[in-house]
């Protein structure tokens, strides 16, 4: 028998910061005078970094548009990033918690932000819908499935 023990799972919060934020409101003030009822279109990315010692960085990005006919009513851009260690997780499981764990963790403080910056722009309040990590991480692998079956050759 060996001494070693199996490496105790573990998934931390080192740190959460902001990398990158914006906010363009290009048609103030004139945007005021009008009545509007904007067009909103959100984007969302993730991107992850490897620094090392099992710790993960993981960016999760959104970006938040509201046009109004063709004049853009507000930009807000926000990139969360968040510093995690984790330890004990296979290959599979890592994606797993870079594709779930992690965005739940970060999706909170971009919704803080970006509900704050557009009120700060002066316009009504906007809250981020929440999102189903899961449901989209399982996406994404069906994709990436179904990528390999079409690039597989046939026998």
């Amino acid at each position: 028998m060996s001494d070693e023990q199996p490496t105790q799972r573990q998934f931390l919060v080192q740190r959460i910061y902001t990398k990158d934020i914006s906010f363009e409101a290009p048609n103030s003030p004139a945007i005021f005078q009008d009545n509007w009822t904007p067009e909103i279109k959100v984007g969302l990315s993730s991107e992850t970094r490897r620094p090392g010692n099992d710790n993960l960085e993981v960016t999760l990005k959104v970006s938040v548009e509201a046009k109004h006919e063709d004049k853009t009513v507000f930009l807000v851009e926000v990139q969360q990033g968040g510093l995690f260690l984790a330890q004990g997780f296979s290959e599979q499981e890592i994606e797993a918690v870079i594709g779930v764990a992690a965005p739940n963790v970060l999706f909170p403080y971009v919704r803080e932000a970006i509900s704050d910056l557009v009120t700060r722009g002066s316009f009504p309040q906007f809250v981020l819908q929440p999102v189903n990590f899961e449901a989209l991480y399982a996406q994404q692998r069906q994709a990436k499935v179904a990528e390999a079956a079409d690039e597989s050759p046939a026998h």
